[in-house]
Formats: structure tokens, sequence, C-alpha cells
């Protein structure tokens, strides 16, 4: 999605994840590489490797799946959850970014990378 979504290369970016086969697959790691990005694969069985997985998937549940529920059904949630993803990374605030959204701060990272200009968040 990253690399369809920007349409360009993604020179250096680092693409974390755990140690399924999936993410091992010839074909997968193969379009990483055409993409620029480049593959990293956590140890198996150290909880520290997924500490910002479980952190978006406890947000996630906070946010969405308990304030929401009950539930009447999957299209429902998968619905839900297409919006929640749309509205964190393009209007929740984060602190750690400078107290913008995701996509706000990449453009500013990606515009300042062709400028002089300060990176929002890092003033």
């Amino acid at each position: 999605m990253a690399i369809w979504t920007r349409n360009q290369r993604l020179d250096g970016l680092v693409h974390h994840s755990d140690a399924g086969s999936q993410y091992l697959a010839i074909r997968y790691t193969d379009a990483l590489a055409g993409a620029g990005a480049l593959p990293s694969v956590g140890s198996v069985g150290d909880s520290y490797d997924n500490a910002l997985a479980e952190t978006i998937n406890g947000l996630y549940k906070t946010e969405l799946i308990r304030r929401r529920a009950p539930w009447r059904n999957v299209d429902e949630v998968e619905l839900a959850t297409l919006e929640w993803i749309h509205w964190f990374n393009t209007s929740r605030l984060h602190s750690a970014l400078g107290d913008v959204p995701p996509d706000e701060f990449e453009s500013a990272f990606y515009a300042a990378q062709h400028t002089d200009q300060t990176l929002v968040g890092n003033q």
C-alpha cells in the first residue's frame, strides 16, 4: 500500500515485519527491493520487535472496537476499520510527530528533502 499510494521509489524505507512466511517470500522481498525499501525481520519470540504493531493494535481496539461495540457483522467492522485508518493517518494528532497527523508529517518530511525547511515537529 505504501508503494502504491506514493507512486515513487522508497529508497531507504525500512519495512519491519515478524518472521512470518509471507514476509520472507521471494516475491515479497523482490517487490520491496524493486521499490528501494529494505526488509527487516524481527527475531522470533522477541516482544520488543513488535512494540509498534502492538501499540497500534491497542489504539485500534481502544479507539474503535471497544468504543463502538457491539458490532452487528464483519462488514460493519471492516468499513469502520477503513474509516479509522483514514482518520488515524489524516486527522489524528500524534505527539511524537509534533502534534500533526502522519500524512502531514510525511509531506513535510519529503518537502524538507528538497529545501532547507525544518521538519514539522522538529522545531
